[in-house]
């Protein structure tokens, strides 16, 4: 029998989350955002309002010229939260609000929700954090509570975030990449990767994927893991989780080939104080293990991933 994935939120999603060990034909629950429809006409619901077009327009408000001030490179938060954060396996909110505040071995800290955005900011927006007091703040915020409502405290729902994929048997390959990039890409983010800008020239309708209007290396896209991830279950445009264009392999040398681009170079001394927890594609050393750093960046990960498993017991 064909096995059933399925779009819930809310409650329902709680009840089925609860019991979904019951009924073994279902593989996997997805998260789906709440209807834009249910935002309440209160002060609150301007609150959400205003984060979720901060995360749509972010270059409006907070890009080069923005309305409150600058701080990021031009790039909207949806650029790689897809829909403001809302589609299944789309890098979304759905579970920020759950799961945070919560420990992160990349500081070795426990880190608020307010920190992990301003991380975005910094990294992914290669710009500078906002007040985590400020109005812009509290209404992101305020955004990823209600797009997580009804969501019990830790738990993460299939759908959530991004879907990796599983690891090649070899290096992903840049040059086998760069042909899927011309065939599958090049359209809509440029021949030298720089984007395409909206009409009014606030952000981007497709965002730079390397150059210097793009993340910088110290963001979780640059992980191949992730960029692979992300590519498989969204790109390009029309391509979904659950009707993918690429192949996992395509996916793989696609990511290999745009990380290997120029971008932003930022160095995050404190990041992963504890180097045994660096994860296998975290390509700069140093390194737990003797494995070099271009294998870390491009692949295999099982010899690596073995590795750890080992050292772990």
């Amino acid at each position: 029998m064909k096995k059933k994935k399925i779009l819930l939120s809310g409650v329902s999603l709680i009840i089925i989350l609860l019991n979904c060990k019951r009924d073994k034909q279902i593989s996997e629950i997805l998260w789906t955002a709440p209807d834009t429809s249910t935002i309440p006409h209160t002060e609150e619901g301007m609150q959400i309002r205003y984060g979720r077009d901060l995360i749509a327009n972010t270059a409006q408000y907070l890009g080069p010229g923005g309305t409150v001030g600058t701080f990021t490179n031009g790039m909207n938060c949806q650029n790689c939260h897809l829909a403001a954060g809302t589609v299944p396996w789309g890098n979304n909110y759905g579970a920020a609000f759950s799961t945070y505040p919560k420990f992160r071995a990349r500081s070795g800290t426990i880190e608020s929700l307010e920190k992990k955005i301003n991380d975005c900011l910094e990294r992914s927006l290669n710009g500078s954090p906002i007040d985590s007091n400020g109005i812009e703040m509290r209404a992101m915020v305020a955004y990823m509570r209600w797009l997580g409502q009804h969501l019990p405290r830790d738990i993460r729902p299939a759908g959530s975030g991004i879907k990796e994929l599983p690891f090649l048997k070899q290096a992903a390959d840049p040059q086998k990449g760069a042909a899927v990039y011309t065939k599958k890409c090049m359209l809509c983010h440029g021949q030298n990767g720089e984007g395409k800008k909206k009409a009014d020239s606030a952000g981007y309708q497709y965002p730079p994927l390397w150059g210097q209007g793009s993340f910088n290396t110290g963001a979780g896209l640059y992980r191949i893991t992730k960029m692979a991830g992300y590519i498989k279950n969204n790109m390009p445009l029309g391509a979904s989780y659950n009707s993918p264009q690429l192949s996992d392999d395509e996916a793989w040398h696609v990511a290999a080939f745009i990380i290997t681009q120029h971008r932003p170079e930022k160095k995050y001394a404190q990041d992963w104080p504890n180097i045994h927890t660096k994860p296998v594609d975290h390509p700069f050393g140093p390194f737990a293990d003797t494995f070099p750093a271009q294998q870390h960046k491009y692949g295999p990960f099982g010899p690596i991933q073995q590795a750890m498993r080992k050292r772990e017991h």
